[in-house]
């Protein structure tokens, strides 16, 4: 929905969806629905607006401002916009330390591992040194992630799950252990899964705008030319 442009689909799905199960997602949704003007976007992006202040986690702030800011309220953060896939930021930003980290081509909104970024390149060596086309993004680590796990038990019903998930997070193997958990508990792991991106996607986002740059979404699909591979 979102990679295809479709804002009638986007108005649907934050509805659905649940602005207070996603809002992140759901918010990012109704920024395209809000870009075509359709149908009573304004009145879920306010919803949604109220849902990330309430809620407060890092980026929901900044997606807040900016749905005010489609609704006509207020006036949004003074960001550089580009087209970035988050869920791919955000995969940089959880890397290990031993990590390269990675870029974002600020010309495309590509987003680059470091060592992918160096097998696949086609263009002159000089290009990569430009500052003015490439955005250095560095690896985080593992903690916001633990964190993340850490505060979803602390959300969950169940004492069996909630000891259960304790103990798995204890020591090294946590992450691993901590999904095997969750395989049986069908819904709480769907409900992982939802809060795991809506933290990664509001970092990723939070991390963005300190950078200077906006997150927007692409309004249709970038063409991509035949045998297109590699960055030039």
């Amino acid at each position: 929905m979102l990679a295809t442009g479709d804002a009638r689909g986007a108005v649907s799905a934050a509805d659905v969806a649940g602005i207070k199960t996603a809002p992140q997602l759901a918010g990012d949704a109704l920024l395209l629905a809000l870009a075509f003007g359709e149908t009573g976007a304004c009145e879920l992006a306010s919803r949604c607006a109220a849902a990330l202040r309430d809620r407060g986690w890092d980026g929901d702030a900044e997606l807040a401002l900016e749905l005010d800011a489609g609704c006509g309220v207020g006036e949004p953060e003074l960001l550089e916009d580009i087209v970035v896939d988050l869920e791919e930021l955000a995969g940089l930003l959880d890397a290990g330390m031993e990590s390269a980290g990675g870029r974002v081509d600020l010309a495309t909104g590509e987003v680059w591992p470091e060592f992918v970024l160096e097998e696949a390149w086609s263009g002159d060596d000089a290009d990569l040194e430009d500052e003015d086309r490439w955005l250095y993004v560095p690896p985080v680590g593992s903690r916001p992630a633990y964190v993340d796990m850490v505060d979803f038990i602390a959300t969950r019903g169940s004492r069996e799950l909630v000891t259960q998930l304790e103990i798995a997070v204890e020591g090294r193997g946590a992450f691993r252990r901590f999904k095997n958990v969750l395989i049986d508990w069908p819904d709480d792991r769907e409900d992982w899964f939802t809060f795991s991106d809506e933290r990664r996607r509001g970092r990723a986002r939070a991390w963005l705008a300190d950078a200077g740059y906006r997150a927007i979404v692409r309004t249709r699909p970038r063409p991509v030319a035949s045998g297109e591979r590699r960055p030039n």
